[in-house]
């Protein structure tokens, strides 16, 4: 018998639509789970308190954390005021922030991205830049205007930080990757190991120190047309080896 495909959770974006709200997951990151880590998407709804996480966590072998046009509402983290006009999406700061920690304490696989890098460093205390072309000495990390290949197209270097998750994965000490984000972290949270750097400094990735599996988060975009690209190939592999082990186990 075939082994059984991992269920990967995804906590979904709450958004308008004319005059109902919906709850929505971008295809790139199903694809990803599907083509890359050989899994079963399942649509999270952000539904802040009323989302169970002990009963979604017994049902999910993964949880990926996706990107998002919003950010992660400033007074999570105890930062200022955002400028009028930013996108907050206050039921999935609701849903993921009590979630991540659970999940690791848990045991289940995690891999988060752009806007769930993010979230994983507020969830354990650490806080963001708001706009990181602001700050003196950074970097503008925003993505370019044009089309979708030129958005996410090769933007910088990252260096991976020796002994690391991901320069065994890459197996070389840099890699080259998107960006289409004005924030970042700014104090990293103590749990929370820096896996990688852009040549500013920014941080870049990051892994949960001590955690019982899979637990990573990046800032770049390694979804996009993730089959053309090595690094991306395998790290959704990795994450999804990490959350079929958890199913296997869960099968028995």
């Amino acid at each position: 018998m075939a082994p059984r495909k991992p269920v990967i959770g995804i906590p979904a974006d709450r958004r308008v639509m004319g005059l109902h709200y919906f709850h929505c997951v971008g295809e790139k990151y199903i694809r990803a789970v599907t083509d890359g880590a050989a899994g079963i998407p399942l649509l999270i709804p952000s539904l802040g308190g009323s989302v169970d996480a002990e009963e979604w966590l017994s049902r999910i072998d993964g949880l990926l954390l996706t990107g998002s046009p919003s950010n992660v509402e400033p007074h999570r983290y105890n930062g200022p005021p955002s400028a009028p006009g930013t996108w907050h999406d206050p039921h999935r700061d609701d849903t993921t922030l009590p979630l991540i920690p659970q999940a690791v304490n848990a045991g289940v696989p995690l891999l988060a991205i752009c806007r769930g890098f993010q979230e994983m460093n507020v969830a354990y205390g650490g806080t963001l830049w708001q706009k990181l072309h602001e700050v003196a000495g950074l970097s503008d990390h925003r993505e370019k205007d044009g089309t979708l290949d030129e958005q996410y197209g090769p933007a910088h270097t990252v260096e991976l930080t020796p002994g690391g998750v991901l320069q065994r994965l890459a197996g070389t000490g840099t890699i080259q990757v998107n960006s289409l984000h004005s924030q970042g972290i700014q104090t990293l949270a103590s749990k929370l190991e820096v896996e990688a750097r852009a040549p500013d400094g920014v941080i870049e990735a990051v892994r949960i120190r001590d955690a019982k599996s899979f637990a990573v988060a990046v800032q770049w975009h390694p979804e996009w047309q993730l089959t053309n690209n090595p690094f991306s190939r395998a790290l959704f592999a990795a994450f999804g080896a990490a959350a079929c082990e958890r199913a296997q186990r869960r099968s028995v």
